[in-house]
């Protein structure tokens, strides 16, 4: 970790501290730790978002670490065939590679560095696996899988992709060269990001080294997360204490500070850390599974959709192997018959 590193960080665009004249540090309002737990075929994740309130989170419903893990051969798992409708899902992959392929023909890969954006909209059906060669060799697998909201307007938009190879995200440093900025979506002081957002949304994967300290101006009407990937660190200008599996919901203001500690776990010799956030959409959120509706009668719809084909067919190719009998998304368990 990470995948997308740079041979001279001194050569990168810095981002400036804020103005200390018109800053508005943000503090911390709580500090969770993510329980562990298993998600599709069976592999581990880091459930980040557990026991944080929706209305800290939103525009975000969900945020999962996959891995970090050393798959022996034969080991590699991914998902089944699974619909989805409401929302967007963001693929971070920093180590390991993920074949996707969906009912309306599309597929791709991702690996080490590159991200894949699905706005599931109106609905789809598709499945994320690592490809044969990784199930015959084995080895690392570590990514992120972010559920984006949409507002009600757009929960009815036509399905899209985009795939983000690493070569494309915008790259920074701090002043002091001690902190590699990764901007995936969104903008920090004028740097854009390539990731194309129906909700309004700033995603950044940043690198401290050592003792390094990152302030970064930050909108005054998005929200503000932190989850500590690996590594040790403090939060907010009050310096809490952060380590891997943690999250910090930030209170109101126009700036924020991570820092790393000084010695770091020898398994970890940086802290990373992934700082995201987002205009809250600020409408009533029904979530069952697989689906991210408004009301209640959305998400019945939603599965009664799902089981009358409507939301897609899996392709002959593949269904006999991959025909799921549950859907598993989120921590949740829904039979679909």
């Amino acid at each position: 970790m990470p995948a997308i590193t740079v041979p001279d960080i001194s050569v990168l665009p810095r981002i400036p501290e804020p103005d200390p004249t018109v800053a508005r540090m943000r503090a911390v309002r709580s500090l969770t730790t993510a329980p562990h737990g298993l998600e599709g075929e069976g592999f581990p994740v880091r459930r980040a978002f557990a026991g944080v309130d929706l209305a800290d989170l939103d525009p975000f419903v969900h945020l999962d670490q996959m891995g970090e893990v050393e798959y022996a051969p034969g080991e590699p798992k991914g998902t089944p065939w699974h619909p989805h409708r409401g929302f967007e899902t963001v693929t971070y992959m920093i180590d390991g590679t993920f074949e996707h392929q969906d009912s309306n023909g599309g597929g791709g890969v991702i690996t080490n560095g590159d991200t894949q954006w699905m706005t599931a909209g109106a609905g789809i059906l598709h499945i994320e696996k690592p490809p044969e060669w990784l199930v015959a060799s084995g080895g690392l697998f570590h990514g992120f899988q972010l559920w984006v909201n949409l507002p009600a307007a757009q929960k009815w938009s036509p399905p899209r992709y985009q795939d983000l190879r690493a070569s494309e995200v915008a790259i920074a440093s701090s002043p002091d060269g001690g902190a590699l900025i990764r901007i995936i979506a969104g903008e920090v002081a004028g740097h854009k990001g390539p990731g194309s957002t129906y909700s309004p949304m700033t995603l950044v994967h940043a690198t401290l080294s050592p003792g390094a300290r990152l302030t970064l101006p930050w909108r005054a009407d998005y929200n503000a997360l932190v989850y500590d990937m690996a590594g040790l660190g403090t939060v907010g200008e009050e310096a809490r204490p952060i380590q891997t599996g943690q999250l910090a919901v930030f209170g109101p203001g126009n700036a924020l500070t991570v820092a790393a500690l000084s010695v770091q776990e020898s398994r970890s010799p940086n802290l990373d850390v992934l700082i995201l956030g987002g205009r809250p959409i600020g409408e009533p959120v029904a979530w069952m599974g697989p689906f991210v509706m408004n009301t209640r009668e959305e998400i019945i719809q939603a599965f009664a959709d799902y089981q009358a084909g409507r939301l897609g067919t899996i392709p002959a190719i593949t269904a006999v192997h991959n025909t799921p009998t549950t859907v598993i998304e989120s921590g949740q368990r829904r039979d679909p018959d």
